[in-house]
């Protein structure tokens, strides 16, 4: 049997691998297929593409994770074959990015003014001149010797309801299943274990996404059961993968660990009208 791992970030948002590494331990555990599922940027895709150009056995599926607001609570919504180099889809991402930057300027003011001294030109350097996220100031941090770790980070100081925290521009959950339909892919539910509630997972499906990601690290076998049977019962398309960042473990990442039988990707396909 075929494997796909299908949310996967790389350093063009907030993963710690480049595209390139990416792509090579794909290859070297033997998956079928990956999708790149950066946070509200697609800037991973060409590069993850270019380099698996020499590989016949690994598919590169584009897509982007939109962090979204529906109700009072974040949630993200996955996108599968987008069309990624859609202009007027790229220009909203440059919306999207230049929000995310104010964002990172206004919170390190306000850690500045805690006598926290980290620059945004190292916040910068760190994210590479990509998307920068609150994982990038925290990593920030963590080099000058205010915290430990990245956890500490959140907790004490950028974490929500914390001192130098600052709310972000975001999406509605609609608006990001339409926009992931104009550009020609499928919408899905992400990490839906993580919003908790089955009451509010309903009511974000009766929104029209397409899909469900039912296999995640943090799903334990009771969520994994209750979202197979609510993919079934709603006619939806069945996705999983290991929201892979990076962080090794016994020196290798998590990636593929958590994937889902390739043959799940084809019906995706079909649904598309993409050719296998």
């Amino acid at each position: 049997m075929e494997y796909a791992d299908l949310h996967i970030h790389t350093n063009a948002s907030d993963g710690l691998l480049s595209p390139e590494e990416v792509v090579q331990w794909a290859i070297k555990k033997k998956l079928r297929a990956i999708a790149i599922t950066d946070h509200d940027t697609i800037e991973g895709i060409d590069i993850a593409m270019n380099i698996n150009l020499i590989s016949d056995k690994l598919e590169i599926i584009p897509g982007i994770e939109l962090n979204t607001q529906f109700e009072e609570k974040e949630v993200h919504i996955l996108g599968y074959y987008i069309d990624y180099k859609n202009h007027w889809f790229l220009n909203m991402l440059t919306k999207m990015q230049k929000s995310r930057h104010d964002r990172a300027e206004i919170m390190i003011d306000k850690l500045n003014k805690l006598g926290i001294k980290i620059e945004l030109k190292q916040v910068e350097e760190i994210s590479k001149g990509n998307s920068i996220g609150r994982p990038h100031i925290a990593r920030a941090m963590v080099e000058r010797g205010y915290v430990d770790n990245i956890v500490d980070a959140f907790d004490k100081y950028i974490g929500v309801g914390c001192p130098a925290y600052v709310e972000r521009f975001k999406l509605t959950t609609e608006e990001a299943i339409d926009i992931i339909e104009k550009v020609g892919g499928l919408s899905v539910l992400a990490h839906p274990g993580l919003i908790g509630d089955k009451k509010y997972i309903s009511r974000v499906l009766n929104l029209g996404v397409k899909g469900i990601e039912v296999l995640h690290p943090k799903h334990d076998q009771d969520m994994v059961k209750y979202l197979f049977a609510i993919a079934t019962e709603r006619k939806l398309f069945i996705t999983g993968g290991t929201d892979c960042h990076g962080i090794m473990q016994n020196g290798q990442p998590i990636m593929g660990s958590v994937s889902i039988d390739y043959n799940r990707v084809i019906d995706i396909k079909r649904y598309l009208g993409i050719a296998n």
